[in-house]
């Protein structure tokens, strides 16, 4: 068995866990998500390679920070990340994973995205999260943030045959860590609600995997047939049975995709 070599960083930059030896693989959570959320996905593909989860400015650990933009987010966490690695973000973190392939190619080896949308809002005909959605957690954070991150739990869940069980685990993996910046809450969701990549996706050079859940009612299954027209040189995969958390509901499947994608040539 290999040795997993473990270690983590606090201080004044943003709150780091890695684990493992080999290749350098970069794990980015979702929206009112933290790093805890990677914990079952770090011990398999920890085995392999060397992995490393970040708690994005304002969740979990690092909830003492902000960020204002994703060029001021993507800058935090490029400060401590590592030279050159696969990345993989899930949700809002694939939209950050997308904007570090853009803006900072040379440190991205390999590019996977997880349940992730180059443009997360519904603008016909683009399927996404209908506008009014966005704006009433927006309003909602703003009376009630703790209620609101566990609708937004439950909206990932929905449609998954594991739907109670994904909920538990995420609403474990947020409540394990301090609670969210609500100032960062905001802006996460402004970021999701105003981000459009679609145009700069012909310019990412690197191999990229696109990950997708069937019944995803936050990036609907037409998005990867639209983003397949978008970006034709990068694979995709569909999980027949899983909603917006597939490294949870198809756990095997997930870590398998992934090592099949960094191995390969």
């Amino acid at each position: 068995m290999r040795k997993v070599v473990q270690s983590e960083s606090k201080a004044t930059s943003l709150y780091w866990q890695s684990s493992g030896e080999g290749e350098d693989l970069v794990l980015l959570h979702g929206w009112g998500m933290n790093g805890a959320v990677w914990h079952q996905a770090v011990e398999e593909l920890s085995q392999n390679y060397r992995v490393h989860v970040v708690d994005l400015p304002g969740f979990g650990h690092s909830h003492q920070h902000h960020f204002d933009t994703v060029e001021h987010m993507a800058e935090l966490v490029l400060e401590h990340a590592p030279e050159k690695a696969t990345w993989l973000g899930w949700s809002l973190g694939g939209l950050l994973a997308t904007h570090i392939a853009l803006h900072h190619p040379e440190r991205v080896k390999k590019l996977i995205t997880v349940a992730s949308s180059p443009k997360f809002s519904a603008e016909r005909p683009w399927r996404g999260i209908q506008p009014n959605v966005l704006s009433e957690f927006t309003d909602q954070l703003v009376e009630d943030f703790q209620l609101t991150i566990e609708r937004f739990m439950a909206l990932q869940a929905m449609g998954s045959p594991s739907a109670r069980q994904d909920v538990k685990t995420l609403k474990k993996a947020v409540l394990s860590r301090p609670t969210p910046n609500p100032k960062s809450l905001l802006s996460g969701l402004n970021l999701l609600a105003e981000l459009d990549y679609r145009d700069a996706l012909t310019h990412i050079s690197m191999p990229t995997l696109r990950l997708y859940g069937r019944l995803d009612g936050l990036v609907p299954a037409k998005v990867a047939s639209d983003v397949d027209k978008l970006m034709p040189s990068s694979e995709s995969y569909m999980f027949g049975a899983s909603s917006h958390a597939p490294f949870m509901t198809e756990f095997s499947e997930f870590c398998q995709q992934v090592s099949r994608f960094i191995t390969d040539k």
